[in-house]
């Protein structure tokens, strides 16, 4: 899906020149950490970008280094020059985006993908029930224990990684409004996103009680569409820019507290939306407000007097960092404070948490090797807390996590923060 309406977006020539080449960002790379391979670190990254920048060919070579970034930004925490790596990184699949002929194939798959399937509720619900029905039937059971798609490839491999349908989808209650238990302290508009309410209905339903729990009423805005984060990831800027404009116009001037969502990797694209718009005389400076209100679920919990009526939760858990919230939002703290507070929940923090665990968006789809590669190390470390429970903040990470504990684990459970919170709430009992 080419971007033909936009000139060339290339990374800024002042984001380059703040990285010194120092090397510190080594050890936090996800993909040098597996290959050893100095292009395939943050700052040989930089350094192939600076070449294009200069002049040179985007080459079939650059294309490759460039995608196989997982961008998840862990060089930034690590980096104390303060590169902006994650902005570089997108500029740079926008530059190869609308200046690198794309294969006729690929280009059909991604203007579906992008263009309609991310934006249109009623095709995502088609396809979420055709996916219940073959996981219902007991078919996806029958394929999986035959083996017969690793036949084809890494088509098994694909296959354990499709995210579950969870009928009744939540777009039926976008354009509801919930009203706060007991006396309203705030009121808070809820991003939904696109994928999640097919694949993760019972969380956005879970967001919802925990923050009705906690004195919100909860907005679901009708007019909100895909936040565009998988459509920065992959170069798409123009396509981002629109549907951040329908964003905006949708949530902007309901007069609310916060505006929340529960998906991490969202949240870094939803609170980076006026660098998106930054050209953008008529959405700028809203676009700036809406960034303002733009909050993680997890960091508005923290931030407020939690209510404390939980019942017990006897569990064993460990945490994950999601990598757009850890490094992309610079949220760590506020995830395990909530967890502290759910009485009965044990604990234990895992060895080197904020690594990647290989989700990434779309990016276990389309580097399927590497993601895999990284998901084993990163259950090594799951596997060394004894946890029973992997808990993270970004429904793409709970799948990977839970292919992960089917392949590498001892079947741990994988959770998101919230519902951990919630499962407490529904056990209180006030006698």
């Amino acid at each position: 899906m080419t971007d033909s309406t936009a000139v060339s977006e290339g990374p800024k020539q002042a984001d380059l020149d703040r990285c010194v080449h120092c090397g510190l960002c080594l050890n936090a790379c996800p993909t040098y950490r597996e290959l050893g391979v100095e292009m395939d670190s943050p700052r040989g990254r930089i350094y192939q970008m600076v070449q294009v920048k200069a002049g040179a060919p985007i080459t079939p070579s650059y294309i490759e280094h460039i995608e196989l970034c997982l961008a998840c930004r862990a060089c930034e925490t690590a980096c104390p020059s303060g590169v902006p790596y994650g902005r570089l990184v997108e500029a740079a699949r926008a530059d190869i985006e609308t200046r690198a002929p794309q294969p006729w194939l690929k280009r059909i798959v991604r203007r579906f993908v992008f263009g309609h399937l991310l934006q249109s509720p009623r095709t995502l619900s088609a396809m979420g029930a055709a996916l219940y029905l073959y996981e219902a039937s007991g078919l996806q059971r029958l394929v999986r224990a035959s083996g017969v798609l690793n036949a084809f490839g890494r088509l098994g491999a694909l296959e354990a990684l499709t995210p579950p349908a969870a009928p009744p989808f939540f777009f039926n209650k976008i354009g509801e409004t919930f009203p706060a238990e007991g006396k309203q302290r705030y009121r808070v508009a809820m991003m939904a996103g696109c994928i999640a309410n097919v694949s993760f209905a019972r969380l956005n339903e879970a967001t919802v009680r925990v923050l009705r729990k906690n004195g919100c009423e909860v907005v679901l805005p009708r007019d909100q569409t895909c936040c565009g984060a998988l459509h920065v990831h992959a170069g798409i800027r123009t396509e981002a820019r629109k549907l951040a404009r329908r964003n905006i116009d949708a949530v902007l001037d309901g007069k609310f507290d916060a505006i929340i969502t529960n998906a991490a990797g969202c949240g870094s694209t939803l609170k980076e939306y006026d660098e998106l718009l930054e050209d953008d005389t008529g959405y700028h400076a809203r676009a700036k407000q809406f960034v303002g209100l733009m909050k993680d679920v997890t960091e508005f919990l923290a931030s407020i007097e939690l209510n404390p009526a939980m019942g017990r939760l006897p569990v064993t858990a460990t945490y994950q960092d999601s990598c757009h919230l850890a490094h992309g939002q610079k949220i760590k703290v506020q995830p395990r404070k909530l967890l502290a507070a759910i009485p009965g929940l044990q604990f234990t923090e895992m060895p080197l948490a904020d690594i990647c665990c290989g989700s990434a968006g779309i990016y276990n789809v389309l580097q399927n090797e590497m993601a895999m590669d990284v998901l084993e190390s990163k259950m090594a470390s799951v596997n060394a807390t004894k946890a029973r429970v992997i808990v993270t903040a970004n429904p793409g990470c709970m799948l990977q996590l839970e292919a992960g504990a089917r392949q590498h684990g001892s079947g741990q459970r994988v959770a998101h923060v919230v519902e951990m919170l919630d499962e407490a709430y529904r056990n209180y009992s006030a006698d």
